[in-house]
């Protein structure tokens, strides 16, 4: 972000809307506290899943239900321990040591503090091609490393023994441990990518996972597969559903007709669908935390417009102009 221009920034909660009858068949009964006894949950995604290599994936959608980072996000946003169990944090604020609890990956090896820097430092390799790699930035040395200037073997990242990972930062990073429950920042098994060499993360079996559901039925093109409950997981006794199924719909009038048919579980409305539903007993809202922005073309072909472009006082005018509470009912959704 550092290296791009930006005309605006948007930053909301989103209210997103959804049907959803899960509350009714598959979650907690009101009142009594026991569960349902089918615990399977039927959901649809808007696309088909490019790869479940976390250092190189385009997106990571639901993908956090598989795999865990350091942390996980809680009640409200807030920040629960996953994978680390502890952290400890220096008064600079550049240097946090993290205790790896006694977790398992989905084969019943151990997950090591080895794990996370094998992954990060495989990350942010050039090789790897990781699009997503300009978020290790403020790491030591992973500016140096993405831009092919450092070796990986200097990224300020070390395990001491299977359980002690420390991460050395160029500066504090205020918002550095709500980073770590990306699942991009999760561990990475280096004996799984030897085993399976150009296999790796090409089908579902070719990956070992780290978090609550494992990934099943997938072959790489498909449009369909499931997350199963994952018995490895260290936090098993807390996760209630046993299984997932995904369907890929594009369409929000496909999942609506689906819904209806009781074949889905939960659907979300675009917004010319919410006036109909809204008054269905199975309409609801949540919030959900959403950055937009745009991004100016410095090298546009007309030379007035890229001259226009180049002057702060025009972008800075242009950036005023914008109608910020529109622009998120409007573009983003809201």
């Amino acid at each position: 972000m550092k290296k791009r221009s930006v005309l605006a920034v948007v930053m909301s909660l989103v209210l997103v809307t959804v049907l959803a009858a899960c509350g009714k068949h598959n979650s907690q009964s009101s009142g009594n506290g026991k569960y349902a006894s089918s615990q399977v949950l039927n959901l649809s995604y808007p696309s088909s899943l490019d790869s479940i290599d976390i250092s190189n994936m385009s997106g990571y959608g639901s993908t956090g239900n598989i795999f865990e980072s350091l942390y996980r996000l809680g009640k409200n946003g807030s920040i629960t321990p996953g994978l680390a169990k502890s952290t400890k944090v220096l008064k600079d604020g550049k240097t946090y040591t993290f205790t790896i609890r006694n977790a398992k990956w989905s084969d019943g090896s151990k997950i090591t503090a080895q794990d996370f820097v094998y992954s990060w430092k495989r990350t942010v390799t050039p090789a790897t091609k990781s699009q997503y790699a300009y978020l290790f930035s403020g790491v030591k040395n992973a500016d140096e490393i993405v831009a092919g200037k450092k070796s990986p073997s200097t990224l300020g990242v070390k395990a001491q023994g299977e359980h002690t990972f420390i991460v050395t930062l160029d500066k504090p990073i205020t918002y550095f441990k709500k980073l770590m429950t990306y699942p991009l920042f999760g561990p990475i098994s280096e004996k799984a990518v030897k085993k399976w060499g150009s296999k790796y993360a090409t089908k579902a079996q070719y990956m070992l996972y780290s978090g609550p559901f494992k990934l099943t039925g997938w072959t790489g093109t498909n449009n369909s597969w499931q997350f199963v409950k994952n018995n490895q997981y260290w936090d098993k006794k807390a996760v209630h559903l046993q299984k997932i199924n995904y369907t890929v719909n594009e369409s929000t009038t496909t999942t609506l007709n689906l819904f209806q048919e009781k074949k889905l579980d939960l659907t979300q409305l675009a917004s010319e669908q919410v006036k109909n539903m809204k008054s269905s007993s199975d309409y609801t809202t949540y919030p959900y935390s959403i950055t937009a922005f745009l991004v100016y073309n410095f090298q546009d072909s007309n030379a007035t417009i890229k001259k226009a472009l180049n002057n702060a006082k025009i972008r800075q005018a242009i950036s005023l102009s914008i109608n910020r509470k529109t622009l998120v009912k409007n573009v983003i959704g809201a």
